[in-house]
C-alpha cells in the first residue's frame, strides 16, 4: 500500500493553513498544532525541516512564526513529501545500484520505476494552493485532477 507517513500528513495540513491564511502573517507551531490536534513537539520538528528544505521561512520573536516561502500554487505537494520523506519509492530497489539480487533477473523493477515516475509526476501537479481551495471553487478555477495514467 501506497501511504504517505505521518510527518509528510502533518506538513501538509500546516502548508495548507499557512496558505489558507497567508493575509494574516505567520503562524506559531503551537497555533498550527492546536488547530489540528497534532503534538507540538512533532509539528515543530516538521516544520523546522520545511525551513530547512526552503519550503517555509521561519521569523523570531513575540510575533514570529512561519510563513511559506513563495507562493502557494508553486509548493507542489513531491516538493512536500521528498522534503519530509526523502525520494518516492515503490519498490525496494528504489535507485539503480544493483543491490538486489534479483536485480539482472527482475522483470517488474523498470515498469514499477515508471509507475513511481507517474505517481511522482502527479504528486508535482497537485499544489498547496489546490489544497487550500474549496473543491467547488477550485473546479470553477480550472484545478485539474490528479491522473495516473501515461501520456499518450
Amino acid at each position: 500500500m501506497l501511504r504517505l507517513s505521518k510527518k509528510a500528513d502533518y506538513a501538509l495540513m500546516a502548508l495548507r493553513h499557512l496558505a489558507m491564511r497567508a493575509d494574516a502573517g505567520s503562524a506559531s507551531a503551537r497555533e498550527i498544532a492546536e488547530q489540528y490536534d497534532i503534538p507540538v513537539e512533532l509539528l515543530a520538528k516538521v516544520l523546522q525541516r520545511l525551513v530547512r528544505k526552503g519550503l517555509l521561512v521561519s521569523h523570531q520573536g513575540t510575533r514570529g512564526g512561519y510563513v511559506l516561502s513563495r507562493p502557494p500554487g508553486l509548493i507542489s505537494v513531491a516538493d512536500v513529501i521528498q522534503a519530509i520523506d526523502g525520494p518516492v519509492a515503490v519498490t525496494a530497489c528504489a535507485s539503480e545500484t544493483e543491490t538486489c539480487e534479483q536485480y539482472e533477473k527482475c522483470g517488474i523493477r523498470d515498469p514499477l520505476w515508471r509507475i513511481k515516475d507517474r505517481i511522482l509526476g502527479a504528486l508535482a501537479t497537485c499544489t498547496i494552493r489546490e489544497l487550500a481551495t474549496d473543491p467547488e471553487s477550485a473546479d470553477a478555477a480550472g484545478a485539474r485532477p490528479i491522473v495516473l495514467h501515461p501520456h499518450p
